[in-house]
């Protein structure tokens, strides 16, 4: 019998005082979490770690989430990325989701709900990942 691996989230949050309580929350769920709190720093993580789901925000200094989107996106596709604003515009959620994320949630955010969207981003990806499999076997 394999033993399943266990799901490796990355979130990306420029406000530590949200970021580190909500790490601590879904890792009490058995997930395996990475913190950073920058694009750059994300996309850096990424090269060298295999992530299955991004919860991202919009808004960072520097690089903002959208632009982290497309790139993640781009070299990742199979990663699924949640985005999360504290600010609700219909156009920046139509917008994201165009640009490849699996889900748009406004902060504050209902914990279960992202953690039900974080596992059904996690299947998604796991999903395309067999289909890819099956097609190159």
């Amino acid at each position: 019998m394999t033993k399943t691996k266990t799901s490796r989230i990355l979130l990306i949050d420029d406000e530590t005082d949200y970021l580190v309580p909500l790490a601590k929350r879904i890792r009490k769920r058995n997930l395996n979490v990475f913190t950073v709190d920058n694009g750059h720093d994300a996309l850096e993580l990424l090269k060298n770690e295999e992530i299955d789901s991004v919860v991202l925000d919009i808004k960072m200094p520097g690089m903002n989430g959208d632009q982290v989107l497309k790139i993640i996106k781009e070299r990742y596709p199979l990663v699924e990325v949640i985005m999360l604003t504290g600010h609700a515009d219909m156009d920046i959620a139509l917008e994201v989701m165009e640009h490849g994320a699996f889900d748009y949630l406004t902060k504050p955010i209902d914990f279960e709900e992202l953690f039900h969207k974080i596992q059904d981003s996690v299947k998604k990806k796991k999903i395309n990942e067999a289909k890819l499999d099956h097609e190159d076997g």
